[in-house]
């Protein structure tokens, strides 16, 4: 069991702290605690931040409300302290990766680091591991719960950024912090695909996972040449004062920006109206309910990721039909997406916070599109273009990356759309460790 392996740093015992001081903790409360903690992080995980109540994970462990407020007065300290068990968690898998690996050789330290992160998995799925609660719920916390957990964060980042500060090529600090960002969201999407896999084949698909990050997509001999394509569209029309009425499309825009910075609950009908410099009046002439335009943002990002792939399918008649080019066009043309004035494209991870009449139906159409992703990989290892990978796997990690880009500029400020497929597309195909 990795939980029992791992060891205990100084460093950890700082990250993994309740962030909210507590009764005096006995063994019975530490048991207790921990049962509300397990409780908690699958219900944020199951229905987000905004979908879950105190009341709701008292339920889950057959205590009252009250007692559980004993323990955490309020939802976002519950939340803080599964974000902050979940760092804690992080950063003794990529400490041990450290010390097991031997040093100056990065690619090691990332290979052991997935072997040992999906093994922390397998525990979780057969409960000898609490769960890693999903980190997008950190975006949607405000006020002061919020402050532990973005800086447990960034110091867990910069962590795995030391990968890309060691040994040959030499990197810049823009492409260390892309690469680091592009490995991070690829580890922390793995916990909601992996489990598609029986538990025991975990270990091969934690090898399947580092083999695509460090060797890439490439066969021996390919060119980096994406053509560019087109996604049709047009930059919405933005509100103005002396233009009160804006474009459908204007709100699906705004919305979808506002999820993406502050998570579902974060992005508020009051919030979407002042982006837009509208009325509330207006945002429901507009929209029947909040939940029908997130509904809506989600069929406006599906529906360019179709057009993605409909543009590639045509660059057969122009001479570059193997999967190698075609996956190619397809992620730089969604990353560029991504950082344009059209942009963004909404975050899976608001999945979790969609209506749960509404979320199966999402869920599908989001796993129909990685599924045709994969085909594209797939038609490139059998025309040679692509090296023999795992076709899903290397689909959910594009998939990740291309989620991943909205917030690319975060992480590596001088991203740009001019700059974004060189910088942050091109690593996944050649691998992270190469220039």
């Amino acid at each position: 069991m990795v939980a029992s392996k791992l060891k205990v740093s100084k460093r950890k015992a700082m990250i993994a702290r309740d962030p909210v001081p507590g009764p005096t903790q006995t063994a019975r409360y530490e048991r207790k605690r921990e049962a509300i903690l397990e409780a908690a992080a699958g219900l944020f995980n199951e229905r987000g931040l905004a979908g879950t109540t105190v009341a709701d994970v008292a339920k889950a462990v057959g205590l009252t409300t009250t007692s559980v407020t004993y323990y955490y007065r309020k939802k976002e300290d519950l939340a803080a302290a599964c974000l902050m068990r979940a760092i804690g968690a992080l950063d003794d898998i990529l400490a041990q990766a450290e010390g097991d690996a031997p040093q100056g050789r990065p690619a090691a330290t990332l290979t052991e680091f997935a072997r040992l992160y999906f093994s922390h998995l397998a525990d979780t799925a057969g409960g000898r591991a609490p769960q890693v609660i999903n980190f997008w719920d950190l975006r949607g916390m405000t006020g002061p719960q919020a402050e532990a957990p973005m800086q447990a964060f960034v110091a867990l980042f910069r962590r795995l950024r030391r990968l890309f500060q060691t040994g040959s090529p030499v990197f810049s600090r823009n492409e260390q912090n892309a690469r680091a960002h592009l490995v991070f969201a690829s580890v922390i999407v793995a916990k909601t695909w992996v489990l598609r896999y029986e538990v025991e084949d975990y270990p091969r698909a934690a090898q399947r996972f580092a083999d695509i990050l460090i060797g890439g997509l490439a066969s021996p001999g390919a060119r980096w040449s994406p053509p560019a394509i087109a996604l049709p569209g047009s930059t919405p029309q933005r509100a103005r004062p002396d233009a009160p009425e804006v474009s459908r499309d204007a709100f699906l825009q705004a919305a979808t920006a506002l999820i993406n910075e502050h998570g579902y609950s974060g992005a508020s009908v009051d919030r979407i109206s002042a982006r837009l410099n509208v009325t509330k009046g207006s945002f429901y002439h507009h929209n029947a309910t909040k939940d029908d335009l997130v509904e809506d943002c989600f069929e406006r990002t599906f529906e360019i990721l179709r057009q993605a792939h409909r543009a590639v399918q045509a660059l057969g008649a122009q001479g570059g039909g193997d999967g190698w080019t075609k996956a190619c066009a397809m992620a730089c043309a969604l990353v560029r997406h991504q950082l344009s004035e059209r942009g963004p494209l909404l975050r899976y991870s608001a999945l979790a916070a969609a209506p749960a009449s509404r979320r199966a139906n999402l869920w599908a159409a989001y796993e129909r599109l990685t599924e045709r992703t994969a085909g594209l990989i797939s038609d490139g290892v059998a025309d040679g273009s692509i090296r023999p990978v795992d076709a899903i796997v290397a689909a959910e990690i594009l998939m990740g990356l291309v989620n991943a880009a909205a917030e690319l500029q975060k992480w590596s400020p001088a991203a740009t759309e001019a700059n974004s497929a060189e910088l942050f597309v091109k690593p996944l195909f050649f691998g992270v460790f190469r220039a």
